[in-house]
């Protein structure tokens, strides 16, 4: 009988601060993430030092901040880090995609940051993605030009702040269910992204599902499950 190999060292880093779910990819099909906002440099170090040592699943560290960003390079040199998603991935290759391809739709510009962040989530999880920009419901004509695209995705991602009105849009056009991402962009009014939060939730067009406001990663998981092969039959 042989004894059982020691934990590595980098796991008793985390003591006092974490416990990470290192069996999530293989109960659910999909790895832990790690939420960098809220957490120190040195806690989120220590969490990518334990991932590294571990082997986990690709792991992907979100809101990280520029100073997030060096402590987790440090511990794990060849991430890949996306400065405007202010996300980074590990291993920084995603695998190779399976199941349906995903669109990501990003309403304007101001956008682009959560739609970014959706864009890497969808790809690291598995799914071909394509990102398209600056489409919003202000100039129909620019969404309507990739409508061939849009139909041929097996789930839509669409962000947009202001008056949230995109995801209704685009949801009365295509056949795929559509994951509404409200962001925080907007004049007063839009009170931080309730405004289109609320606005998506009204959706007219059924087939809308909504996540938080500002969560790419939220509305980029939900679109891989929804994209995901079919399981084998017996399976």
């Amino acid at each position: 009988m042989t004894d059982a190999p020691a934990p590595p060292a980098s796991l008793a880093r985390l003591a006092d601060f974490a416990d990470l779910d290192h069996d999530r990819a293989e109960r659910r099909g999909y790895p832990e993430a790690v939420y960098c906002e809220g957490k120190t440099p040195a806690q989120v170090g220590a969490i990518a030092a334990a991932v590294r040592d571990c082997g986990t699943a690709t792991t992907l560290f979100t809101r990280a901040s520029p100073e997030h960003a060096e402590a987790v390079l440090t511990e794990v040199p060849d991430a890949r880090y996306d400065r405007e998603a202010r996300m980074l991935a590990w291993p920084p290759e995603p695998p190779d995609p399976t199941g349906g391809p995903v669109v990501v739709v990003a309403a304007g510009t101001s956008d682009l940051p959560v739609a970014r962040e959706a864009l890497l989530t969808v790809t690291h999880l598995g799914r071909a993605c394509d990102l398209v920009v600056d489409v919003g419901v202000a100039g129909l004509h620019r969404v309507l030009a990739r409508l061939d695209l849009l139909r041929g995705a097996r789930a839509i991602v669409v962000v947009a702040g202001m008056d949230g009105a995109l995801p209704s849009v685009v949801a009365g056009l295509v056949p795929a269910p559509v994951v509404a991402v409200p962001t925080s962009v907007g004049y007063g009014a839009a009170f931080g992204g309730i405004a289109p939060l609320l606005a998506m939730l009204n959706a007219c067009s059924p087939g809308v599902a909504v996540v938080n406001i500002d969560n790419g990663y939220g509305g980029g998981h939900l679109a891989a499950q929804i994209a995901a092969p079919a399981p084998r039959a017996g399976a």
